[in-house]
């Protein structure tokens, strides 16, 4: 079974999805669901946690073959050992770690870009990702490379392979070399452009050793569960990776 590897509900600070929303949309596609709601220890202006027992609890009853439980993890030097003891809380099935927050300002909203040219932010992320891969010894996935894109005020916000080609190839070597797997975030796959300027870098990905990736819409609502999965799955295909989830932290390959 494919599975939608990144999904928030209502545990997760911005987003108010229902399991039963979710699991509706899911079924409806053919889908299995890792829900991995949202830790971003320390954050502002939104602090990003949840009860981690009240979630198990809540869900452990819909957990099966069809329903993961999982996290996404803010990943920061400063919040590190807070972030590991909070993972080992519950068993998760699954944890994403992503770079959320530079510089202690959230890249979600204008104030980092502020007296940045598109060159020194970029870098400045990418050089964030590769520490804390390293750092971060307790995630399975390396979610959104292009997180950044989202919201930079540049006029081409892409990551444009060329221009990062060493700072993006130190990611890349970094997610093989803690043996963590590489996501394949649908959020952006509605524009070709984002697309085009992704295929270096997965093709790059597969040339290092990488071979696997997990597939996510990164939805917040039920309407986006599962978004642009069949151009991510061509386009997996096209990259020779094969697509993953976990569950109980161990990888598992989706049909």
């Amino acid at each position: 079974m494919m599975f939608d590897s990144h999904t928030h509900t209502e545990f997760s600070a911005d987003s108010e999805m229902l399991a039963s929303e979710a699991l509706e949309a899911a079924e409806r596609l053919g889908l299995g669901l890792v829900f991995t709601e949202h830790l971003d220890l320390e954050a502002a202006p939104i602090e990003f946690t949840f009860d981690p027992e009240a979630y198990w609890k809540k869900y452990l009853p819909l957990r099966g073959e069809n329903l993961r439980l999982g996290i996404e993890v803010g990943m920061k030097a400063g919040t590190l050992e807070g972030s590991r003891e909070f993972v080992a809380r519950v068993p998760f099935d699954q944890v994403i770690g992503s770079i959320h927050f530079l510089d202690d300002l959230d890249i979600y909203y204008p104030d980092f870009f502020e007296g940045k040219e598109k060159e020194e932010a970029y870098r400045k992320y990418f050089r964030v990702m590769v520490d804390n891969l390293y750092s971060h010894d307790f995630i399975d996935i390396l979610a959104h490379i292009d997180y950044i894109c989202r919201t930079a005020p540049y006029d081409n916000p892409e990551l444009d392979y060329g221009s990062f080609k060493e700072e993006i190839d130190e990611v890349l070597k970094a997610v093989i070399e803690t043996e963590t797997v590489l996501e394949l975030n649908t959020r952006r796959f509605g524009d070709k452009l984002a697309v085009k300027e992704l295929v270096p870098i997965y093709s790059r990905y597969r040339e290092l050793g990488g071979r696997y990736v997990t597939i996510g819409s990164d939805a917040h609502k039920q309407e986006t569960i599962g978004a642009h999965f069949y151009q991510a799955r061509r386009f997996a295909s096209e990259m020779n990776l094969q697509p993953v989830t976990f569950c109980k932290r161990r990888m598992e390959l989706c049909d």
